[in-house]
Order: structure tokens, then C-alpha cells, then sequence
């Protein structure tokens, strides 16, 4: 089912709005980076599949053959993009924000002096080190320089 392929369902709701400590964070990793590698790894997957299609339409158009393993393909392609959007939603649920799908790029809610900013993480990092504005960005990454005591 589609529930297995992001891992287990988390079983607790996360208020509308939640913020996270950068704590917080780095401690939903453990249920954050499973979903968010398996993200990554059907979103590569789904890119394969894409370029597969495209080699078998222009087969298809250069000789009439190929229609049955288009049709396969098509299959996968849809099973690969439920899967991932079940991903997302589980990521959803977590509370944190899908960025960039074939990154794993995910941002979660937090406060800093005051103001609504994003503490960033990305598969691949071992801990959630790095914050930006809601309007910087990725490429406006900062380290994290502030203690618990702000936040949620």
C-alpha cells in the first residue's frame, strides 16, 4: 500500500501554524529524513521513467512498435507520482515545508527575533544547521546562531 512506501505513518496531528527551536527540529529528523529520502529516491525514479517515455515516443513516431511497453511505463509513472505525492503529504503532516523534490530540500517553521523564518535542511545533512527569511531562500542560508529559548 501507499502507506509503506514513506515509511510508517506518524501518529500525532501538528497544530496549524507550529514553529520549531532548531531542537525541535534536529529531534523530528528521526521521522523527517525517511520520508525525505524516499522523496528523493521516486522523484529520480520518476525522471528515469520520464525520459524512458520520450525514447518510446520517438520510437513509437520513427516505427509504430513499442505500444505495449509504453503502456507499462504509464503504469509506473502513476504509481511513481502517487507514491511521491504520499510523501509529501506525510512531510505535511510532520509540519515542515517541501522545497525541492529532488534535493530534499525542507524547511520548517520557526521564529527568530521576532520575525517568521525557516530553519533549512536537505537529505544528505546531518543535522538542521542553517536558517533563511521566508523570501531568501536556499541561496540565502545563514548557520544557526541562536539558542532554545526562542521559537515555538
Amino acid at each position: 500500500a501507499l502507506r509503506d512506501q514513506c515509511g510508517p505513518r506518524v501518529d500525532f496531528d501538528v497544530p496549524e501554524g507550529r514553529t520549531f527551536t532548531p531542537d525541535e527540529a534536529n529531534a523530528a529528523l528521526p521521522q523527517v529524513r525517511p520520508v525525505a529520502e524516499r522523496m528523493v529516491g521516486l522523484r529520480e525514479r520518476l525522471r528515469e521513467v520520464e525520459g524512458e517515455q520520450r525514447e518510446m515516443v520517438t520510437t513509437i513516431a520513427g516505427n509504430g512498435s513499442g505500444f505495449a511497453v509504453s503502456d507499462s511505463r504509464a503504469d509506473e509513472y502513476n504509481q511513481l507520482v502517487a507514491k511521491l505525492e504520499h510523501c509529501v503529504a506525510e512531510l505535511d503532516r510532520l509540519g515542515v515545508q517541501v522545497k525541492d523534490l529532488d534535493l530534499g530540500l525542507i524547511d520548517f517553521p520557526a521564529v527568530h527575533e521576532g520575525e517568521d523564518v525557516l530553519l533549512c535542511w536537505h537529505v544528505g545533512e546531518e543535522r538542521v544547521e542553517w536558517w533563511h527569511g521566508l523570501e531568501e531562500g536556499y541561496a540565502g542560508r545563514k548557520p544557526i546562531d541562536w539558542g532554545e529559548r526562542e521559537g515555538s
